[in-house]
């Protein structure tokens, strides 16, 4: 049997790649090493937010096949490389998990087949790193025997507009027919198909974009402090500044970043810039310092509302509403909440949370109990911190029950409520 693609990670890049490429028409292989993963799909069952267990079983009756057989990979005319890359010691990425998949490949690689990498990664891994890896151990030569190329993933947890579908997809190749190849490829089953030069441009329009949003969360996460010290409401400002139809666009303050991108990935082009210029990227830099500390500021206004009351935070209870990185999402990546529960168990707190996606939440020995109940548990907390705003949540009817209630979102309207 041949395929049209193989995908390697099956989390939640790979899958809802394979998702549309199925509907696309196309035979598609899913390989992945975690063999729980790969029973669980074959059984129709889900493990990411935006693909529920029905997805899978229709993904199954089109024809997707999980496997931890990494022989069938020869049998795909493309594949792409959808693995996690999380950071490894001295900000870089860690690239275990990219080799691990290519040289799965590389064992398996046939001529005349595409490979793509779809992991974020510094510029440079594609053509550095993938490329020799695939030489070496197939003994073909990338352009000449088979096309390779990397396509940045722009998946979205939770986003109901825009998908793999509809969001465009950009593409570099190692040489122009390998982009040409590309492109064909995506094609198949994304609307909007966008070329760069080459692949470094590719890496480095994935790095651009979670860099635009780092330094620009953390603009508005330092105005929130000395805003606050002067009595302005920067909500109130931000909502005032959106009105220019040109030249602005809102970002908002809150506890801290989360997910896979956007507390990561800068640091792979400030990594790469150190590295091999000698110098820092400073505005990644200090955007990390910014967005890194804001846990710790949100700790210090807790103490600090309840110390306006008499009551010391050593002893008290402070309930945290949504400790997911998104709204209405079940994906706790580098979510600011874990921060902030150390930094208020450190101050002395009972902390307890209720988040209507997490069932259990571990904190490496921090006690955090879950509670059911967040009518009366936000009644009985002697502090209410609103850290993600899922959509089950009234926060100003939480606002008026609660004896506190701290909102790190900016979505109350009411009196009772203390905005961030």
């Amino acid at each position: 049997m041949s395929y049209d693609v193989v995908i390697l990670g099956l989390g939640y890049v790979g899958l809802p790649l394979a998702q549309q490429a199925i509907r696309a028409g196309m035979s598609v292989l899913g390989f992945d090493v975690d063999e729980t993963v790969v029973r669980s799909l074959a059984e129709g069952r889900s493990h990411v937010d935006d693909l529920s267990g029905t997805d899978v079983e229709k993904m199954l009756a089109g024809g997707f096949q999980p496997t931890t057989d990494e022989t069938l990979i020869g049998q795909a005319r493309t594949a792409v490389i959808c693995v996690p890359t999380p950071l490894a010691e001295g900000d870089g990425p860690d690239l275990r998990a990219v080799l691990g998949a290519t040289s799965a490949i590389g064992r398996n690689l046939r001529p005349g087949m595409l490979v793509v990498l779809e992991s974020t990664t510094y510029p440079g891994t594609t053509d550095d790193e993938v490329r020799p890896r695939l030489e070496q151990m197939s003994g073909l030569t990338a352009g000449i025997d088979f096309h390779l190329a990397f396509s940045p993933e722009r998946i979205d947890p939770g986003n109901a507009v825009y998908g793999a579908h509809n969001t465009p997809k950009v593409v570099g190749g190692y040489t122009p027919k390998c982009t040409d190849r590309a492109e064909a490829f995506y094609g198949r089953f994304v609307e909007t198909v966008v070329r760069t030069r080459s692949t470094r441009e590719a890496e480095t329009a994935k790095l651009l974009e979670n860099t635009y949003r780092h330094v620009n969360i953390a603009l508005v996460n330092e105005m929130a402090r000395f805003c606050h010290e002067l009595d302005i409401d920067l909500w109130d400002v931000i909502r005032a500044a959106a009105t220019k139809p040109f030249g602005f666009q809102a970002f908002y303050p809150g506890p801290g970043v989360g997910g896979h991108c956007i507390p990561i990935d800068p640091n792979y082009l400030s990594h790469n810039v150190r590295s091999k210029l000698g110098y820092p990227f400073r505005f990644v830099e200090l955007a990390q310092e910014i967005n890194t500390t804001m846990p710790a500021y949100v700790a210090r206004r807790a103490q600090n509302l309840l110390n306006a009351d008499g009551q010391a935070v050593r002893g008290a209870t402070v309930l945290l509403l949504g400790i997911t990185y998104k709204a209405d999402i079940a994906d706790q990546r580098e979510s600011p909440a874990a921060p902030l529960a150390r930094q208020l168990a450190a101050l002395g707190a009972t902390v307890a949370y209720h988040d209507p996606h997490v069932t259990t939440w571990d904190l490496d020995g921090v006690p955090v109990s879950r509670t059911e109940d967040l009518a009366g548990a936000t009644a009985s907390a002697d502090l209410v911190i609103l850290v993600q705003n899922h959509r089950e949540y009234d926060p100003d009817e939480l606002a008026r029950t609660a004896k506190r209630f701290f909102d790190t979102r900016g979505v109350t309207t009411i009196r009772e409520a203390h905005r961030l």
